[in-house]
């Protein structure tokens, strides 16, 4: 049965379509000039002919154009002109008929290959602009127009060009066809458009560097870099998904402050992850989960005046190509592709260092936003009909369950195509373990939007034998209501967000009656969602915190949104967060407050940690890191997102050491990472008030089949208990290892403290946990 996504699994809030940034300064299209690439004067040359072997000629004309950056509606003005005088350093390009495979730009015996799907395309132009010793006409683009008869393969454009330089060489392509809106068609043919399968795209070379900040992106390719050095030793990590613990981090805003003590050349970069590696490991966890990697435009929202123009998109969930890595994420400006060199070499760090490395990935939308204020830039112009769904019935008109204005049509072959071809390359040419998929369920929509019972792009996912190593999580909601917690289409392999633990576990630590049974439900695996068929514990991926939302610090410090810095007027971010401030509004000097807040921090931690399942954590939380109360964060490249490690290293050494000491202890103690549901002699429920509405006190052991038992339990409470403690195992005494009450170090002792008597008086909103030695 469908339902309206929850609160919190939505990303309208993140992207509102009323503050759409992508429309010129008047209200309408305007023509900027790229810093990046200048459209100044081009040299056109014409392709013919089906075994041309002599060299293309050069038009008598050359046309000076204004950019299009933005796409539909733009206005341009051609002047032609006499050709200049050509130097004599120019070359001249002999072409082949090329081939269809493989799609994008590839070395065969007779140059370099262009390949690009486009099935309503009636005309295909390439466009490339060589590194300026190669005689660039004033920085402008030669531009190759492919003929149908030649050079087209069923729904492929293609054509080879002999000798270009191996790298450096910039290029996009030109588009034409129906300009019939109604039937769902966005044709263009002065933009100059990314290759969806460009493998790199270059653009601004350093993030959030606003003198650049209408650049023109385009697609690159490098043949001539040796293959990247994995080393004889390397090997990749093959953690067991019982065993994951996952950090949910953004890979700038991990170093990007001062605080991180970096060289500034590296903050904010691949490489400035690996520095903090040591981090990681002293905090216990072995897998990251990064925030969205592929490129992306930061400056989006600043392409209009807009309530966000301010902004900078600094989450990353805009993709403008799925092949290429972040090129501002490469240290000092160094364009993609030492970004994509540097990528490896943070993979090869972390998988070195024992930790899998798990992307967000976003297959439900792109950048190119919706039909009032399109950013046109790749697959829009390409083929709109094909790569988006539309209503047919309604003016051709984008359909939008992804929140952002468009949705991929990801269940169409060409698409799912596109989607498998992606994956695989992150996995085979970078390495890397996993996915998150954001927002999923897009993923489970046919190209009309209607839901689908068995997906075809979720069936191939799974059962790929690229990705079959890989671990594959669904966040299982879209913004059209298609929630599908627990039952995400999985061939045994999917796992899921579970957006249930979340609420439950807020609910019950916060202290709302009626939820003890359901907080039982979901630190046991939640055996209601996933068991069946084939599906373990481990498909269920725990969380409290996420990049949405309120930090662990600002869920027990703020009762309501405060999202005035975001600029529209508090009306983004969600309403209902489940949290509860305890007793004041913000920050305070209040001593009482503070105990209470510490104490709900190391509660959540310490239940996400003893579940059954997967746990994952937000980066900060470890030190507890604030965004003042901002619970849609996606757009401030400020402290209020970077990691504050001088807050981690002086205010909060205490609350990193209890998170760490947890964090390990689930690691060496098997009872909380099984990979089978919990039997009946796996558990013990010390509860005979299950039907108590009032009741918010559970307690309960998970048994060792070698007696190293672990009694736990959570007092959620505003008043004291006298908890009646159960023998222990035979031969064996309880040792008190976790008291969230106690100050640091007592709140964690790890060989654990003797002297546990018959009853334990537990503190309003506590928990202890106990170990059988």
């Amino acid at each position: 049965m469908l339902r309206t996504p929850h609160w919190y699994d939505s990303h309208v809030a993140k992207f509102p379509l009323f503050a759409s940034p992508f429309s010129s300064h008047n209200g309408s299209s305007c023509t900027v000039a790229s810093p990046v690439l200048d459209m100044g004067l081009k040299l056109i040359k014409q392709v013919s002919g089906s075994n041309q072997q002599g060299i293309a000629k050069t038009q008598d004309c050359v046309k000076h154009r204004t950019a299009n950056v933005y796409g539909q509606r733009a206005q341009e003005r051609v002047l032609e002109d006499e050709a200049p005088q050509m130097s004599e350093t120019s070359p001249s390009w002999k072409t082949f008929p090329g081939q269809a495979f493989p799609l994008g730009v590839s070395e065969v015996d007779s140059g370099t290959n262009f390949a690009i799907f486009s099935q309503h395309a009636t005309a295909v132009t390439l466009c490339l602009s060589l590194p300026e010793r190669l005689g660039r006409v004033d920085g402008g683009m030669m531009e190759f127009s492919l003929d149908r008869n030649v050079n087209k393969t069923g729904d492929i454009w293609h054509i080879c060009i002999k000798d270009l330089p191996r790298s450096n060489v910039l290029y996009g392509y030109r588009m034409d066809g129906p300009r019939g809106w109604h039937e769902g068609h966005r044709f263009d043919s002065r933009v100059v458009l990314i290759d969806p399968y460009a493998k790199l795209v270059d653009g601004r070379r350093f993030f959030g560097d606003s003198s650049k900040k209408f650049s023109k992106f385009l697609g690159t390719y490098d043949f001539d870099s040796l293959p990247f050095a994995w080393g004889d030793n390397y090997k990749l990590p093959n953690i067991p998904e019982k065993d994951l613990v996952i950090y949910e981090m953004n890979v700038r805003a991990f170093t990007a402050s001062e605080s991180s003590g970096l060289d500034p050349d590296i903050r904010g970069s691949y490489l400035g992850v690996i520095e903090k590696i040591p981090h990681l490991q002293e905090l216990g966890i072995n897998a990251v989960e990064l925030l969205p990697v592929f490129e992306f435009d930061e400056f989006e929202f600043q392409r209009r005046p807009n309530p966000r123009d301010h902004m900078i998109n600094t989450w990353g969930y805009s993709t403008i190509n799925f092949f290429a890595p972040m090129s501002r994420y490469a240290s000092d400006g160094g364009g993609p592709l030492k970004a994509s060199q540097e990528f490896k070499q943070m993979v090869k760090a972390l998988h070195g260092a024992g930790i899998e490395v798990i992307l967000d990935v976003v297959y439900n939308h792109t950048n190119e936003a919706d039909d009032a204020n399109p950013y046109t830039t790749s697959f829009r112009g390409i083929d709109n009909k094909v790569y988006y769904m539309l209503d047919l019935n309604n003016n051709g008109q984008l359909l939008n369950f992804s929140g952002c204005g468009n949705t991929l049509n990801c269940n169409h072959p060409v698409v799912m195509e596109l989607v498998i071809d992606s994956l695989r390359h992150w996995v085979t040419e970078y390495h890397v373990d996993g996915f998150r998929f954001d927002l999923a369920s897009v993923l489970c929509r046919g190209s009309d939007g209607s839901p689908l019972s068995a997906p075809p792009v979720i069936r191939a996912i799974a059962k790929d034998s690229i990705l079959s190593r890989c671990k594959i999580i669904s966040e299982p909601w879209d913004c059209g209501g298609l929630y599908l917690v627990g039952r995400f289409p999985n061939w045994d392999r999917w796992a899921e967000w579970n957006g249930k633990y979340r609420d439950d576990l807020r609910r019950f630590i916060k202290g709302d009656s009626g939820m003890k049974g359901s907080f039982a439900t979901r630190v046991s695996g939640s055996a209601d969602l996933y068991k069946v068929n084939k599906r373990k514990p481990y498909h269920s991926v725990n969380f409290v915190i996420a990049h949405d939302g309120f930090t662990l610090y600002d869920l027990v410090s703020y009762n309501f949104k405060h999202n005035d810095a975001n600029g529209e007027g508090g009306n983004d971010g969600s309403n209902d967060n489940l949290s509860w401030n305890c007793g004041y509004e913000g920050e305070t000097d209040d001593s009482t407050v503070k105990a209470i807040r510490s104490r709900q921090m190391k509660n959540f931690h310490l239940a996400l940690m003893i579940s059954q399942g997967t746990p994952m954590m937000l980066m900060g939380d470890e030190y507890g890191h604030s965004r003042n109360g901002n619970n849609n964060s996606y757009g401030h490249d400020a402290a209020i997102n970077h990691f504050q490690w001088g807050l981690l290293e002086a205010r909060n050494s205490n609350h990193f050491r209890f998170f760490k000491e947890v964090i390990k202890f689930r690691q060496t103690h098997r009872v909380f990472g099984r990979d089978t549901f919990l039997e009946k002699n796996d558990v013990t429920w010390h509860e005979d008030n299950w039907h108590n509405y009032e009741s918010k006190f559970l307690a309960f052991t998970f048994h060792d089949n070698n007696g190293g038992d672990v009694y736990m339990a959570f007092n959620a409470h505003d008043y004291f208990i006298k908890v009646p403690i159960p023998a222990a195992p035979v031969k064996r005494r309880w040792f008190r290892v976790v008291d969230t009450n106690l100050e640091s170090p007592n709140d964690f002792v790890l060989d654990g403290v003797p002297g546990v008597k018959s009853t334990y008086n537990m503190a309003p909103y506590s928990s202890i946990l106990l170990e059988a030695k």
